[in-house]
């Protein structure tokens, strides 16, 4: 969520770039900055951006997990050999180590 106090515009960040840079650290939330009253750009600090591509990540997982386990609940698995056939590939036959 943006707040009110993070919106600013894009001449003030250029001109004030010290102290925004040190907020968005200190603050870890991102900065909208305006041109001509609209929303133009998002800044923030590497640190709190990568915990949301991280996040992001991690969610997308999540995600796949889920499909496979309701796709398991619902009886959709195969066995290695159907698997295998429905692919048009010919199973290999296991060879003993000596």
């Amino acid at each position: 969520m943006i707040h009110l106090e993070d919106i600013h515009s894009l001449t003030d960040f250029a001109r004030n770039t010290k102290a925004y840079a040190k907020k968005l650290k200190k603050t870890g939330r991102p900065a909208v900055l305006t041109v001509n009253g609209r929303a133009e750009f998002v800044v923030q600090d590497a640190k709190s951006y990568q915990q949301i591509l991280d996040d992001a990540e991690r969610y997308a997982e999540e995600r796949k997990l889920d499909q496979a386990l309701r796709e398991m609940e619902s009886g959709k698995l195969h066995s290695e050999r159907e698997a295998i056939e429905a692919l048009g590939l010919k199973a290999k036959k296991p060879t003993r180590r000596k």
